[in-house]
């Protein structure tokens, strides 16, 4: 698999996970979302090997520092969800640090695919779409 392959193949994964927690989440079952989560956070391991390998091949800088985002997102996530437990969501000085990191995490696993395949970058920005909606429905107050 290529780095572009697996950055590709990461960005994909990211997407589809995070549906399936937003979805997850209008169930009202959070030992679902939980253990879907965990899943969630072992993709921190593909993206520690692709910034290994985007470092290894001189990859474009903005393929490392993406990926620096989306494991400093993961991290956070980690912290506040499966470390401290705090219900971060309700308290915006926790809440503003990790969403900064979550759109920027997602505005680069949605514009760096456009620079190895256009039809990649269009998937990714499909899924990235369906993943807002799904955040936005998961977080209405029916």
């Amino acid at each position: 698999m290529t780095f572009e392959q697996l950055f590709i193949t990461t960005a994909v994964l990211n997407n589809l996970i995070l549906i399936a927690i937003f979805l997850l989440r209008r169930t009202r079952n959070p030992a679902r979302v939980k253990s879907v989560g965990r899943i969630y956070l072992l993709l921190a391991l593909p993206a520690l090997y692709a910034l290994f390998l985007a470092i290894q091949q001189d990859k474009a800088i903005q393929y490392a520092v993406f990926l620096a985002i989306f494991l400093a997102f993961l991290a956070l996530e980690w912290v506040y969800d499966f470390l401290l437990k705090v219900p971060f969501r309700k308290n915006w000085k926790l809440l503003t640090p990790y969403l900064v990191l979550y759109y920027a995490m997602n505005y680069g696993f949605v514009v760096m695919p456009w620079k190895y395949s256009q039809t990649a970058g269009i998937v990714i920005l499909i899924l990235f779409i369906i993943q807002l909606a799904a955040n936005l429905s998961s977080h209405s107050r029916a």
